[in-house]
């Protein structure tokens, strides 16, 4: 499945402009995309729910942690 472009943007709203930074950070986002659809097909194979499958995944994110914090 081919996901619309994403803009990445600075602290100031500038968008990221550098292609190394780019290339990293949709390497990364192509990365875990595979490895959450992975888990959510697991978990509904198990027996989980779409819907509390997606809810844990949202949980995931909230719980990072920033770097600058």
């Amino acid at each position: 499945m081919t996901q619309p472009e994403v803009i990445w943007r600075a602290a100031n709203g500038a968008p990221i402009a550098c292609r190394d930074s780019l290339r990293v950070l949709h390497d990364n986002a192509d990365e875990l995309r595979g490895v959450m659809q992975d888990m959510f097909d697991d978990a509904i194979l198990i027996g989980v729910t779409d819907a509390d499958m997606r809810e844990h995944l949202r949980a995931m994110v909230a719980d990072l942690v920033s770097p600058k914090q």
